[in-house]
């Protein structure tokens, strides 16, 4: 087994995971983690498929959706994570 499908199933592993622990926890903050986990699976499935060997160049556009998608997972945390303090707020005033 190479590395590059070593990594291509451990990022498989992290997404059936995170998916599994969003589906099962009940708790909000919990299913935003969960679902940070399952997106971090799958950006190291991007990064395994663009491994093409031990002496050739990997391939540059993987990479590169996987930087600008790991800003785009950082934004829609910390918008979820708000939005999760502002549900929580509503619920204790009721």
């Amino acid at each position: 087994m190479s590395s590059g499908q070593f990594f291509a199933v451990v990022g498989v592993l992290l997404f059936v995971s995170g998916l599994g622990g969003a589906m099962i926890s009940a708790h909000v903050v919990r299913r935003i983690l969960a679902l940070n986990v399952a997106g971090s699976g799958v950006f190291l499935l991007l990064v395994a498929l663009a491994y093409r060997g031990q002496d050739a160049v990997p391939d540059p556009i993987p990479h590169a959706l996987v930087l600008t998608g790991i800003v785009v997972a950082v934004c829609t945390t910390a918008l979820a994570l708000v939005l999760a303090v502002r549900l929580a707020q509503e619920r204790t005033h009721e």
